[in-house]
């Protein structure tokens, strides 16, 4: 039975989420198991200090161990710091009240940090992808986790680029999982490309997801988040596909905003929390769909500096591009994981690649430190943003200018229904 509830206007007060996560535990006593909370890192909107404080209330006298995992991906390790950060507690604190506990980071490209669970036919990878893939996908996690008798995921879920609503089973895959299964999923949404998938519950991508997780025999328990302005507006806890369901049902009404018309000119300033246009690249992803055709995005950020700290060299050398640039020519990027291309296209965006010569839909911008040799390095335009002024875009709407703050997590969509296509 999923224990919790969401609204649409205001927030979840402290004391019912408390009452529900005291319920689930209730419900799913935890006394004398190890348990694992795998959470996500800096990179999402979500309280989870709050949770991090309730659980310790809540289960920490009661269980034989209670550690933590950040579901990583392919992203950067957190430091010492950053963690205590992210859970919301001062370094004194780590050292007393919370001495018992453990924190851990995901290592997704060191082969002793895995375990294979399983593996996806191909004959299945094909009826899944609707035909697009037929592949055996070999299926890893972080082998740390069969250390524990129980698991809890906590996270929010916003629209999506690859899986179509983040959250359930992607905090496993990619979150904590093996780079086999990360790149192929990464590539099959590109293929299926980011306006068709973004906000879309039910994806090919999603399915595999969640067929990955049928390998994983370890209980778990999701506390499945959906964050609005800042605030929790849900709470979900239950199964990983309960829990997720009903959190992108309510992200689907709070987390899509419809506008009448494209715009030929878009500013979104990337939030804080985006140091890298790994993560940054979802201001375009979220922001896509209500561009004009031949229209610009631009990628506000003076604070990132990095492409990627992951899989910046890559980058460098393959540049952004459209999806039929890799496709045309596969072989020719063979030695480059496919997670990598399908992050080219995503910020790229849709168009063509036609007798040589490349097409995007929207010219995209890096309003960013990252000079402009990289960015022409990498086939992204340039402004200094230092010419910027933010404000001066908030009231030029009527010229075809759009300026959205902290973008990269609210989806933009035509409110006539109409997605972009590939020209």
């Amino acid at each position: 039975m999923l224990i919790g509830k969401g609204i649409t206007r205001g927030s979840l007060p402290d004391e019912t989420v408390r009452e529900f996560c005291a319920q689930a535990f209730e419900k799913h006593p935890l006394r004398n198991k190890r348990v694992l909370v795998i959470i996500p890192d800096h990179t999402r909107t979500a309280p989870i200090p709050l949770f991090f404080k309730l659980f310790h209330e809540l289960i920490g006298d009661q269980v034989a161990k209670l550690d933590y995992l950040v579901a990583l991906g392919t992203h950067p390790p957190l430091s010492e710091a950053k963690l205590m950060q992210l859970v919301g507690i001062t370094k004194e604190e780590r050292h007393s009240k919370y001495a018992n506990i453990d924190f851990y980071n995901h290592q997704w490209d060191d082969p002793a940090a895995l375990e294979t669970i399983g593996r996806i036919g191909a004959e299945e990878i094909e009826f899944i992808s609707n035909g697009l893939m037929r592949e055996e996908v070999p299926v890893a996690l972080n082998k740390h986790i069969f250390e524990y008798d129980h698991l809890l995921l906590v996270g929010p879920t916003f629209p999506h680029e690859v899986v179509g609503f983040s959250g359930g089973n992607k905090y496993l895959f990619p979150g904590i999982g093996g780079p086999d299964i990360i790149h192929f999923f990464h590539w099959l949404g590109a293929v299926i490309t980011n306006p068709v998938i973004n906000g879309t519950k039910d994806t090919p991508v999603r399915r595999v997801v969640d067929k990955a997780a049928t390998f994983l025999k370890i209980p778990r328990l999701f506390f499945s988040l959906v964050v609005f302005r800042e605030k929790l507006s849900g709470l979900f806890i239950g199964s990983p596909e309960e829990a997720w369901l009903a959190a992108a049902d309510l992200s689907s009404k709070l987390h899509i905003v419809y506008v009448d018309k494209s715009f030929h000119k878009v500013l979104g300033i990337a939030p804080e929390m985006y140091d890298e246009i790994w993560t940054a690249g979802k201001v375009m992803y979220k922001l896509e769909p209500i561009i004009a055709d031949g229209g610009e995005l631009i990628i506000y950020g003076p604070h990132i500096k990095e492409v990627s700290f992951t899989h910046g060299k890559l980058i460098d050398q393959i540049g952004y591009h459209v999806r039929d640039y890799f496709l045309s020519r596969m072989d020719h990027f063979s030695h480059i994981p496919r997670g990598i291309l399908a992050h080219s296209t995503h910020v790229k965006g849709i168009g063509r690649f036609v007798n040589g010569r490349e097409e995007p839909r929207v010219n995209v911008f890096l309003a960013t430190g990252i000079p402009k040799t990289r960015c022409e390095q990498i086939n992204l335009g340039y402004i200094n943003p230092a010419e910027i002024d933010p404000d001066d875009w908030a009231n030029r709407e009527a010229e075809g200018y759009l300026l959205v703050r902290k973008a990269g997590e609210m989806l933009y969509r035509l409110a006539d229904g109409t997605v972009p296509e590939i020209i």
